[in-house]
């Protein structure tokens, strides 16, 4: 993919973080509150594409993401996947489930199984601007 036409090296979306090599977004799913992903910003497609520093230093920061969302949303189980099947750069999504989410057992991006209460959704809407400071506190003592 020429990284002139790839959405994640033409990010529009403010970031939660940002530094030199990476970034941290919170993705808009609106049946999802707190799932983010963690962008590198070099137009790479493997983790292995990465000098072992590096590697090192993106896992980090997946690790500081789900350290924040534990501590923030209180999800029943946090996922973390790396796919790049349809956007081919180097990211990793980081997901706070939950066991009334729309799909939970299942990935979110399989078939929907149930419809989570507005207010349950609204109520973890609301844990976002602690979640983002946590992150940033996070992302600057590693």
């Amino acid at each position: 993919m020429n990284p002139v036409a790839c959405e994640l090296c033409a990010l529009t979306i403010e970031p939660v973080y940002r530094d030199a090599r990476l970034a941290v977004i919170l993705v808009d799913d609106p049946a999802y509150p707190g799932f983010c992903r963690v962008i590198w910003h070099a137009h790479v497609k493997e983790m292995s594409d990465l000098a072992p520093a590096d590697r090192l230093v993106l896992n980090q920061a997946v690790w500081h993401v789900e350290v924040a969302l534990r501590a923030v949303m209180d999800p029943g189980k946090i996922n973390v996947a790396s796919l790049g099947n349809v956007v081919p750069h180097l990211h990793w999504h980081v997901i706070p489930r939950y066991a009334d989410d729309a799909h939970f057992p299942n990935p979110i991006w399989g078939d929907k199984l149930r419809q989570t209460e507005a207010s349950v959704l609204a109520a973890r809407r609301a844990l976002l601007p602690n979640l983002r400071a946590e992150i940033v506190r996070r992302m600057k003592i590693q």
